[in-house]
């Protein structure tokens, strides 16, 4: 684990939160799609993926491109990382959150529209869910989708996957997970995603982040369980043939 690494790892998701959040926060918050919540939906779950995909293809060589701690938690139960390298993608995943949150803050709070009740792309439940989905529902939908999402990840990028059209399928996995769950909880599926729009938008959005935090990494830890259980042996196997050459 290297600066180099960290570095690549806070950049993309200050990245990240900066467009795919700033997306978000001006399809809800400024309602630039009007009265058409599909049409919202819709934009900000291809924001996402699309932010994601062209960030995998650019920073993945350096990082990974986990630019999320759920994804870590996924690699760490996987085996697939150790637990310092986990910790220090960890710090530097919160840290470009936050840096990625307070960019996009600044750049949003000088609007003469905007106002507290725009946001910031902050996850929620109750109120701040379209559906009225309670902590419950939003915990459980939580931990579903980083289970598919982090799933798709392990997958598309074992030892005998095909690393050129990894970041394709990764990209579509955030979008599908985003066109359901934005709809119950704004989607998280990324605990450093809603940390930082949480800080600057306070109040409700901070006092339920804990779903947002824990939910996801449950989820990410479960889908390297069920993994290890679908690919365990294969990944073992491909390990010994590279040492072997």
């Amino acid at each position: 684990m290297s600066a180099r690494t960290l570095l690549a790892e806070a950049l993309g998701t200050a990245l990240l939160v900066f467009f795919a959040v700033g997306v978000a926060t001006l399809t809800f918050g400024f309602k630039l799609t009007g009265t058409s919540v599909s049409a919202g939906v819709l934009i900000t779950a291809l924001a996402f993926g699309l932010v994601l995909l062209v960030l995998a293809y650019s920073l993945g060589p350096i990082s990974g491109c986990h630019v999320n701690p759920a994804v870590t938690m996924g690699f760490l139960v996987s085996g697939r990382m150790g637990a310092s390298t986990a910790v220090g993608y960890w710090l530097a995943q919160f840290v470009g959150g936050i840096v990625g949150a307070a960019g996009l803050y600044g750049v949003l709070h000088l609007s003469t529209k905007y106002n507290k009740s725009v946001g910031l792309g902050a996850d929620g439940y109750g109120k701040a869910s379209m559906i009225g989905a309670n902590a419950a529902g939003a915990f459980i939908a939580e931990i579903v989708l980083t289970f598919l999402f982090v799933y798709v990840i392990l997958v598309v990028t074992r030892k005998v996957a095909n690393p050129a059209v990894a970041p394709i399928a990764i990209g579509l996995a955030l979008a599908v997970a985003h066109l359901i769950g934005i709809p119950i909880d704004g989607t998280s599926v990324n605990p450093a995603r809603s940390l930082g729009p949480a800080l600057f938008v306070g109040g409700s959005a901070l006092s339920q982040v804990w779903v947002f935090l824990i939910a996801p990494t449950i989820g990410g830890a479960i889908s390297a369980l069920v993994f290890r259980a679908f690919y365990g042996k294969e990944e073992a196997e491909a390990e010994k043939a590279v040492e072997a050459a």
